[in-house]
Order: structure tokens, then sequence, then C-alpha cells
């Protein structure tokens, strides 16, 4: 599939770019990113993925745009109070980008639906607000074989890995699983909301447009991604540290005793 003059121009500053160039260009033209969530996280991500040129994006989301979003979700207007957030944001990146195919699933992720909605995409990267979703969706890329981006924010705090836990490392240990990092979700109750607790606008563009370096990186190939690496931000001290997980042998998904559910 190759560039038209006005791809070209448009993407003229990652061509000349050592490490992207024509061929990673034309990597992001054929790929199929699924986004979960089109709020705080999934804002940024899809804006810089539609303007990397990345052919096909997914989003699934079953909410409603309303006031409170705006001050974090930048996908959004204020025009857009009381719209699906899907639309809303398949008219921003359309805006932005005519030449990506928006998909758009207008439906709540879960244990029951992941593993079919994610099959047809390449790379996932998960800016769910919800330890449900986030499970399910980390479970199903590890039956699909899809590469997992998954970010996260705290009040002033934010977190984001890659997750590969279908292959091995160079040691021939797998990778490790989302559950090799949160073995188990925490209990009901016991972390407050966003709502409840209030979140930095500003942090989840920042965590949000290192997710979508993430799926980049995944789809050229170029650089140092972060499959057994936890980067922790700080926003409060602008703080950033980067700590190392494994594999754990325990874990149900690829743990010594894990059963296939392929």
């Amino acid at each position: 599939m190759t560039l038209s003059a006005g791809e070209l121009e448009r993407y003229a500053r990652h061509i000349v770019l050592h490490g992207v160039g024509g061929p990673g260009q034309q990597k992001l033209k054929v790929a199929r990113v699924l986004v979960v969530g089109a709020g705080g996280l999934g804002s940024p991500v899809l804006q810089y993925l539609a303007a990397a040129g990345a052919g096909t994006i997914g989003v699934v989301d079953d909410d409603v745009v309303s006031l409170s979003n705006l001050q974090r979700q930048v996908v959004h207007g204020t025009p857009d109070i009381g719209r699906p957030k899907i639309a809303s944001a398949a008219d921003a990146i359309a805006r932005l980008n005519p030449h990506v195919q928006l998909e758009t699933h207008s439906f709540r992720v879960d244990a029951d639906n992941a593993r079919a909605l994610l099959a047809s995409y390449d790379v996932v990267a998960d800016g769910s607000d919800n330890f449900a979703t986030r499970y399910a969706v980390s479970d199903a890329c590890f039956f699909e074989r899809k590469p997992l981006v998954m970010g996260a924010v705290g009040t002033f705090d934010g977190s984001l890995t890659t997750l590969r836990p279908f292959e091995s490392g160079a040691d021939g240990i797998p990778n490790p699983t989302y559950r090799c990092l949160f073995p188990e979700p925490p209990a009901a109750g016991s972390i407050p909301t966003c709502a409840e607790a209030g979140v930095l606008g500003a942090l989840t563009g920042m965590i949000g447009a290192m997710m979508a370096l993430e799926v980049l990186r995944e789809i050229v190939g170029f650089g140092e991604g972060l499959v057994g690496r936890l980067l922790l931000v700080d926003a409060r001290a602008m703080r950033f540290e980067t700590v190392r997980y494994g594999w754990d042998d325990t874990n149900p998904l690829n743990g010594r005793t894990a059963a296939s559910s392929a």
C-alpha cells in the first residue's frame, strides 16, 4: 500500500526520521489498533495515533460526554456534551486526519466479548478506568496473542507498561502477564473512583501520549519497549521511575500449572 502525495507531506517529519522512515510509515498505514476507552487516556492516544497515520483505529466506549469530562478528555468539546463518546471521537479524528479509518464499538468490554472484539486488531491500547475491564482485556490479549499497552492514572500519579506474555524473552523465560504484576484486582470500593478522588487533567495527557508512543514503537519496531518494565510517574515531584517485573510461575495464564484456554 503506497502513500499518496498528501500523505508524504503530512508524514514528512516521520519519513525523514531515522528509525521510522518510509517503511515505518507504511507499517503504520496498514496497522489496526484498538483503543479501549475514549476518556482521559484514550483521548490523547486516539489523537496521536491518528496524527501519526495509523491506518485503522478502533475505539470502544459505552459512555456519553459530560461537562465534568472536559477537564481532561480533550478529544471532546463543549458542543459534544450528551453525545456518545465514540461519535464525538469519530468526528474529531475525521477532522484531524481523513486518511484514518475509525471503527466504533458502543459497548462495555467484559470477559465474554473481549476476545472477539480485539481479534482483528494488531495492537491494543487500554485506557480503561476500572479493573474489571483491565483484567478482561489483558486476559483476552494473552489468548489472542496481541501486544497490549496499558496506562493508568491516579490523582497525581500514573503508570505505563507493555505486555507480550504470549512470547518469551531472550533467556527463554516467558514474558510477564498483567496478572504477574497485579495477581488479583483490589477489593470493590477499596480504591476511590476518579469522581471521588479527582485526577490532574494534564497528567492523563502525559500518560496517554506515552501510551501512543508505545503503540507506535510496537508497530514500527524502533527502540526498547516497556515489556517487563513498569514506568511510574509522580506528577507532584515530576519524577519518573522505571521498575522491572518478571514472570510469576504461579500466574493462571502462562504459569507452570496454567490450563490453556486458546
